[in-house]
């Protein structure tokens, strides 16, 4: 028996949606890097053509898909501050770190309660 199979319907899904992601990170980190300078957004470290790729779209509300034309849901930090904001509201969330929350970028649930309130 040969190492050669048909790809299943959800490796075919799968790729596809990796596809996509890849389509959609590409648009909206190519329209940020036109938009913005090419500094990290925390450490203020200095972009240029060589070390570009260690320079990412953060997006503020944690949602991949809200990419408005404006630019409002990014910024660009380099990897090692992008790895550090995820990991601390992770590690918040987990009580690992006890962070300020008024210093995290979004509170998605800043609202939350005055809307409970409401009902």
């Amino acid at each position: 028996m040969t190492g050669n199979k048909e790809p299943s319907k959800l490796d075919k899904v799968v790729e596809e949606a990796n596809r996509r992601r890849a389509q959609r990170e590409l648009s909206y980190r190519e329209r940020a890097l036109k938009m913005y300078p090419w500094i990290c957004g925390k450490c203020e470290r200095e972009f240029n053509q060589r070390n570009l790729q260690e320079l990412t779209v953060h997006h503020k509300d944690h949602d991949h898909d809200n990419n408005p034309d404006d630019g409002s849901n990014w910024e660009l930090l380099c990897i090692y501050c992008h790895d550090n904001e995820h990991s601390r509201i992770l590690d918040s969330r987990v009580g690992i770190e006890k962070v300020d929350k008024s210093k995290a970028t979004h509170n998605p649930f800043a609202a939350l309660g005055d809307l409970i309130k409401k009902k």
